[in-house]
């Protein structure tokens, strides 16, 4: 091929060869000018400290320095690296003293100069020696590193080595010589000196000791740790530390050792915390909105001015960046022509050529890594703000406005819409770098085509102009996308929150269906939007080569001579041309995205907000009154021609006690709404005098130990604390808490009974020590015994002072009221003293009466069985009945699901979160690649890219070959046949790319939907206590982060990792076919890329699974505080719940921002390394002589390694950065295994299709406990519920009531006896038949969003009569009618737009579609006011007179005309027989509730009397 063999080519060039080798000492040469410099550098370093030290050595040390630098030196302790440092230091010495003494003894080197020769071995020994020394000063010194010259000089004396050896091993094949005894020494030296270059690349000397005076490593490293992490290694980082990134040092040092937690991580920079960049953006804003005088300022400019600074900066580096990629394809030209011309060109121009390369490099290097570690800290800025901007929105949401945005909407907001916005400022930098890039290519091509750069031009832009359409398409296909993410988090959030009701109504297999047809939606939008992508990946894998063909043909018709440097330089240019082409889609792909997520949340932060001037704050100096409400017109909806409430005048004096009672739905606590400026304002006046707070009728408990509930951000006074807590009732829970009020609640008060959450919610509106109290209905969800101590102790108590403003059912507490609001189709319809509106007969006695009747029925049945002079108040009886009543109760919700309890964790509820450890584990990897076909897919995705490289590699090397080397030289073959063979092998080569990206997409879309239908089918089987123990956080950032990283990420990343590792092995190949020599310094650089990877991934794992973590508190935290957004503003905490935000902010970004940095760290180091094999590689090809190798193939080597550090690079980046998206597949899995309820069908033990025809229930011996650990909740209960009979059920609040209704259930399942229904065994039937045969109505009652008859029949099992009737009976008929959509009339998010009461009555409704055999009642009237409850009683008693009803109650009239009364205490069965029988009794359980309730009423009912 070359037209002589290579032994001719040898011989002829061997003699001058040698001649001119041996005519300059050049290993010499280079040798004594490192050294000398070296040494000199050493000189000037050390003259000052020697000067200094022998000043100090006069003067003899003090004791006490000399204990302290014992101890300290005791820190220290010298491990593997330094005595291998020693040893290989000395050998060194051996070696270069063995070469020394060859010398004296008349063996030559290649050199002609034996002074050179003799100086350069006498200056290595010198060398060696000074090292040695410095070494034995390390321990002296106490140093945790070797010293930075030390290492220095390793790395050059392993370069002077590996140059020695190359020189000297071609000189040896060149002259036919063989190797000698001096041969085999320069080999040792080049081994240690190998040894020696990677321990100044590892660095450590030493490491602390595990031992000192007793104390062990894990508490010393705990206390540095704990220094280290209040400061930031960024914000001290010197400029070279910031350039190369070795800030991060010893955040690596930390994560070598052992698993990073959470408190090691070292703060970010003040610039990049989030409380600066919500401040600075809150500025941007402001700034906008005066400039453009607009109430609604542009989010788009607001980001402009946050960015603009940094960005700038980040641009001038990507500028840089691009422009030094281009400097190699321009001298790929120079440098074939140097290798053809060789004979008469000096080394010198071939070795200033491979200098301008490097140099290149290396500036593109630095500036790279600086504009990409830039954009992603840009990127955490504008992350930062963002979340803090949708947080702070959420407290200020009108009513109207939330409605609108659902919990789940928001979720995707903070944690999809907003890393789009991200990648959007990370892909920023291309915008400048695209025009740049395109016009450098142009010129490169012009220079070497001459005017057929200008075909190369319009093919470029023709292919740009593809992407238009695309775009656009994409562009939908995003919005639709995200659409259909909305709809499945709405309703994943929505299905989390109520699972509880969800299993119970046996709805399970329903719900499950629903979120796998919204599943189904967006998957379909995801695979439109994939098969897009992958015909976009064809166009532009297939650009370089479409543009390739075109510029060839037009150079051929326009007579331009394609030489083979000008070929090699166009396709050297055309790859770097791909770059830009390939960003482009990508560019505008993100573009679309992220115009997509800023039109959300810029339409999300311009929602209407409530009004901040509804209320008029009057200084408590200047007013008499508390509150006052002249001509008052509210609504909740502003569209609305019927205002909520209407015409309200209110004037509340200070102290005073105001009651608010009145029907379901009448407007009682929208008129606490407008007192606390919730409600829309439409005209009148609102003035408040003093300060606030409020308890809503929905408890809100957050999250954290109970006194933090309490105290609500106040300061801890114990002696105000005990009075609360007192006057609230809460000491006795505190004794049976496992670690008293320190005890932790669960997500939304998960492990409380309703009347313990009741209650702290009171306890922290007392604390709060206000002005005016605003209670609505706070005494449902207590029985009476509590109740009555609550108002008496706190009411009327703590707070008999202050004015407190209470809505109430209970009509026993109207007559302590100084004013008494009856509300009436949102108007106060009376107004007045008890004595007062019982003298009006104008709607208050209906509601009284309501309550007489259901008093004097307990009155007549108390009095029919003992005298009634035996109902005084007998005060130590009432005392016991307290005392360890609520035990059980206590230890049921408290330990609910305490399953991971321990004497470590002592009231630790929600556990933190599971987090793996250690490398991710290769059956993840497998897992997800056997997910589908057991990886039928894989080998034809890999065979697809291989075969994509060899064509491209044949088609390069085709056109390398086929080109003359000069314009004079004839060419090989015809130009249209050379072409014509290109243009085969090129569109076969795309046409692979298009295979390959289909199958991708494919394979991992269907992964991704197997992974999402396991782990949804996985959770939604999962038992109850693992949703008690979970927050719902946790679980939406893995239905909806994770599960986006699967969709649209993982099949890219891990695709790349095997193109990447195929694309290096054919540049590899390329390269070694020409100059074989590149292995020599590549398996090396390649051993030591490994080296880093290894000693990265450790950190940059668990920081990337911390990340993962921290994310989901910030969801969790913005999901409580939009629940509790009214209590936040009504007691002005708006700013702490903000900065509480603005610290789960920073929580994340720590380890986000060092994950992003730690991979920065790597990627230059192995940038680095890359350049240097390039380098070396060039250094190969100007030092071989001419005629050796083809100059249009070595230009073609050059072509490809110039992306070699590009490509090297990306092979290690890709598999770690597959490896930190592969934890979301991790953690899907994880919840992809959960425990699993019971099955939902056992078809060998399906009941009849009329079971349980009478309803007969029967508890055999049965006890129940939460875990294995904890004690027995339910204790040995033994009765019998006869069939169609009413069976009441009381006790304390805490006495095990609800315990046996989820054991009814089987929400909890029985550790030891069972449950019998008409003769079957519950535990030996299906969940499914069990639940679906029974009815409940819930505590808390739940709606869903959607329409009245999707609420009253999801599973669409009712005609419309069926619905209507239903809801007739349950006094919703009217109502539901009144509104225009009728039975489709909108339901919002958890039902806000009915009162509680309304959706008590809908749950209700539900039961009496049911008409099952079984009714269960917890509580279901507490929310309702006596009258209507009076009516549901009736219609419940005729509905299912020949059923079986168990019911739960605070209200003892909801029981007293039960068949059976069983009464629970302790969690055991205290009496169980007639009402009338048990009533018998004097010191009957029973007898005492009666009494109690009685007792409390007999002033109200005599009062009546009086005015009847």
């Amino acid at each position: 091929m070359f037209g002589l063999s290579n032994m001719q080519i040898l011989q002829e060039v061997r003699a001058p060869w040698a001649l001119q080798l041996n005519s300059f000492c050049l290993r010499e040469k280079i040798s004594i000018g490192i050294q000398l410099c070296f040494l000199g550098i050493l000189l000037l370093r050390f003259a000052p400290k020697l000067l200094s030290f022998l000043r100090k050595w006069r003067s003899k040390t003090s004791d006490q320095e000399e204990s302290e630098e014992y101890k300290y030196h005791s820190l220290i302790k010298f491990g593997m690296s330094y005595k291998s440092g020693v040893i290989c230091s000395t050998l060194v010495l051996g070696t270069h003293l063995l070469m020394l003494l060859m010398l004296l003894n008349g063996n030559n080197t290649q050199c002609h100069s034996a002074l050179q020769a003799f100086s350069s071995e006498v200056m290595q020994v010198v060398s060696c020696v000074i090292a040695l020394f410095a070494l034995y000063k390390v321990p002296k010194k106490k140093q945790m590193k070797f010293p930075g010259m030390l290492r220095a000089w390793w790395v050059c004396s392993f370069l002077l080595a590996a140059v020695s050896m190359a020189l000297d091993t071609y000189y040896k094949i060149m002259a036919h010589e063989s190797f000698k005894m001096r041969d085999l020494a320069n080999f040792l030296g080049l081994l240690e000196s190998t040894l020696l270059f990677s321990i100044s690349i590892y660095g450590k000397a030493g490491m602390p000791s595990l031992e000192l005076n007793g104390v062990t490593e894990p508490l010393l490293g705990e206390k540095v740790d704990r220094y280290s992490k209040r400061e930031s290694y960024y914000g001290k980082a010197t400029l070279i530390q910031l350039v190369t990134f070795s800030w991060l040092n010893p955040l690596f040092a930390v994560g070598i050792k052992k698993p990073i937690e959470q408190d090691e991580i070292p703060n970010v920079d003040t610039k990049d915390s989030a409380t600066f960049n919500s401040q600075s953006f809150i500025d941007c804003i402001k700034c906008v909105k005066e400039r453009d005088r607009t109430r609604n300022p542009s989010i788009y400019k607001a980001i402009f001015l946050f960015i603009r600074k940094k960005a700038t900066i980040n641009a001038s580096f990507a500028i840089v960046s691009a422009v030094a990629s281009y400097a190699g394809p321009y001298l790929i030209d120079d440098f074939v022509n140097f290798l053809t011309d060789k004979s008469n060109r000096s080394l010198k121009d071939g070795y200033l050529l491979a200098l301008g390369f490097l140099g290149a490099k290396m500036v593109e290097t630095i500036a790279q890594r600086q504009w990409i570690f830039g954009a992603r800290q840009l990127g955490l800025r504008v992350r930062a703000s963002l979340i803090s901007s949708i947080y702070k929105k959420g407290l200020v949401l009108s009513s109207q406005s939330r409605q609108s945005h659902t919990s789940g909407e928001i979720i995707n907001y903070m944690s999809v819409d907003i890393q789009r916005i991200t990648d959007l400022i990370w892909y920023l930098n291309i915008i400048w770098m695209l025009p740049i890039q395109i016009s450098l290519a142009i010129y490169i091509l012009h220079t070497n085509l001459g005017v057929g750069s200008f075909a190369a031009l319009a093919a470029t832009l023709a292919v740009m102009a593809c992407n238009i359409p695309i775009t656009r398409i994409q562009k939908r296909y995003q919005t639709k996308i995200m659409e259909a993410k909305d709809s499945r988090m709405k309703s994943t959030s929505e299905i989390l929150r109520n699972m509880k009701t969800i299993k119970l109504q046996a709805w399970d297999n329903q719900f499950l269906h629903r979120l796998a047809s919204l599943r189904k939606i967006e998957s379909d939008w995801i695979w439109k939007s994939m098969k897009l992508s992958s015909l976009t990946a064809f166009i532009f894998w297939g650009s370089p080569t479409f543009i390739s063909i075109v510029t060839f043909i037009a150079c051929m018709m326009l007579g331009v001579q394609l030489t083979a440097g000008r070929v090699l330089a166009a396709l050297a240019t055309f790859r770097m041309l791909q770059d830009p082409i390939f960003s482009l889609p990508d560019l505008l792909n993100v573009i679309a995205q992220g115009k997509v997520s800023a039109d959300r949340i810029a339409s999300y932060l311009q929602e209407d907000e409530i009004q901040q001037d509804a209320i008029e704050y009057v200084p408590k100096t200047q007013a008499s009154f508390d509150v006052e409400i002249s001509d008052g017109k509210f609504s909740w909806d502003s569209e609305s021609s019927r205002p909520t409430l209407d015409n309200i005048q209110l004037v509340v004096k200070k102290g005073t006690k105001v009651a608010i009672c009145g029907t379901v739905g009448s407007g009682k606590s929208s008129l606490l709404s407008g007192i606390l400026g919730e409600i829309r304002k439409l005209s009148g006046d609102v003035k408040i005098s003093g300060t606030k707070a409020y308890v809503p009728q929905s408890p809100w408990i957050l999250s954290g130990n109970i006194r933090d509930n309490i105290l609500f951000g106040n300061q801890y006074d114990s002696d105000k604390y005990d009075r609360t807590v007192k006057a609230c009732a809460l000491i006795k829970d505190f004794e049976l808490f496992s670690a008293g009020d320190l005890t932790e609640i669960g997500e939304r008060g998960i492990n409380m009974s309703g009347g313990q959450k009741q209650r702290i919610q009171i306890a922290r509106a007392v604390y709060q020590d206000a002005d005016i109290y605003l209670l609505d209905d706070p005494f449902s969800a207590v029985d009476a015994h509590t109740g009555t101590q609550l108002f008496k102790d706190c009411l009327m108590g703590m707070l008999k002072d202050k004015t407190v403003i209470f809505v109430t059912h209970q009509v026993e507490f109207l007559p302590a009221a100084d004013l008494i609001l009856v509300m009436r189709d949102g108007r106060i319809a009376q107004a007045g003293t008890f004595e007062e509106l019982m003298k009006q007969n104008t709607g208050f006695e209906v509601l009284v009466g309501a309550h007489n009747h259901a008093l004097e029925s307990i009155l007549t049945i108390e009095n029919s069985n003992r005298p009634s002079d035996e109902l005084q108040p007998d005060g130590e009886s009432n005392e016991e009945l307290t005392s360890n009543a609520e035990l059980a109760y206590t230890r049921q919700d408290s330990e609910h699901s305490l399953f991971e309890d321990n004497s470590e964790q002592k009231g630790k509820l929600v556990q933190d979160e599971e987090r793996e450890k250690g490398g991710i584990g290769k059956e993840i990897y497998w897992s997800y690649i056997t997910m589908v076909k057991r990886g039928a897919f894989v080998p034809f995705i890999i065979l697809a890219q291989s075969s994509f490289q060899m064509l491209q590699i044949a088609s390069n090397y085709w056109m390398a070959w086929t080109s003359p080397p000069t314009s004079e030289a004839e060419p090989r073959l015809g130009m249209k046949f050379v072409l014509s063979v290109y243009v085969l092998l090129s569109v076969g080569s795309s046409l692979c790319v298009l295979l390959r990206a289909i199958l991708n997409a494919i394979a991992g879309l269907w992964t991704s939907q197997m992974l999402f239908t396991n782990m949804l089918q996985s959770v939604m089987r999962a038992p109850m206590s693992f949703f008690d123990s979970t927050p719902t956080g946790r679980i939406l950032n893995r239905a909806s982060t994770d599960q986006s990283v699967l969709d649209l990420e993982i099949p890219g990343k891990l695709g790349w990792c095997a193109f990447s590792i195929i694309q290096l092995l054919g540049t590899i190949a390329v390269m070694s076919q020409v100059a074989w020599e590149v292995f020599v310094i590549f398996i090396p650089v390649t051993a030591i890329c490994i080296w880093y990877q290894r000693y990265y991934i450790p950190t940059a794992r668990e920081l990337a699974r911390l990340s993962g973590i921290q994310r989901a508190p910030i969801l969790h935290h913005f999901a409580e505080s939009l629940a509790g957004a009214a209590t936040i503003r009504a007691f002005g905490q708006g700013e702490r719940f903000s900065n509480g935000n603005l610290g789960l902010i920073d929580n994340h970004s720590r380890p986000w921002f060092h994950n992003a940095s730690a991979m920065e760290w790597l990627s230059f180091r192995l940038n680095l390394l890359s350049n240097f094999v390039f380098a070396f590689s060039l250094v190969v090809l100007v030092t071989l002589p001419e005629g050796i190798i083809n100059p249009s193939l070595a230009g073609l080597a050059v072509t490809y390694g110039i992306n070699l550090n590009v490509l090297q690079a990306s092979v290690i980046w890709n598999m770690c950065n597959a490896e930190n998206k592969m934890i979301s597949v991790e953690r899907i899995l994880q919840y992809s295994k959960l425990k699993s309820e019971a099955a939902l069908l056992i078809e060998d033990s399906r009941p009849t299709s009329n079971w349980p025809e009478y309803g007969t229930i029967s508890f055999k011996n049965l006890q129940i406990r939460y875990a294995e650990h904890l004690p027995s909740v339910l204790k040995n209960i033994d009765c019998t519920f006869p069939g169609k009979r009413k069976i009441g059920v009381v006790g304390r609040t805490g006495s095990g009531k609800s315990t046996l209704i989820q054991a009814l259930f089987r929400i909890i399942e029985p550790r030891q006896g069972s449950i019998v229904i008409d003769g079957v065994d519950i535990c030996k039937i299906g969940l499914h038949d069990l639940r679906s045969r029974l009815s409940i109505i819930p505590q808390d009652p739940t709606m869903f969003e959607g329409t009245v008859r999707g609420n009253l029949d999801p599973l669409q099992q009712y005609s419309d009569h069926d619905v209507w009737e239903s809801l007739d009976k349950c006094q919703l008929g009217d109502l539901v009618r009144a509104k225009e959509e009728k039975l489709d009339s909108t339901v919002v998010e958890s039902g806000e737009n009915w009162s509680v009461g309304q959706r008590q009555l809908f749950c209700l409704g539900r039961a009496l579609l049911k008409k099952s055999s079984i009714l269960v009642l917890d509580e279901a009237t507490a929310s309702v006011d006596s009258a209507t409850d009076g009516v549901i009683q009736k219609i419940i008693s005729q509905e299912f007179k020949d059923r079986t009803v168990v019911t739960i109650a605070h209200r003892i009239h909801t029981v007293i005309d039960s068949n059976l009364v069983l009464v629970l205490s302790d969690g055991r069965v205290a009496e169980f027989d007639s009402p009338s029988k048990l009533l018998e009794r004097e010191d009957s359980f029973f007898s005492k509730l009666i009494k109690e309730y009685s007792m409390r009423s007999k002033s109200f009912s005599s009062l009546a009397n009086e005015d009847s």
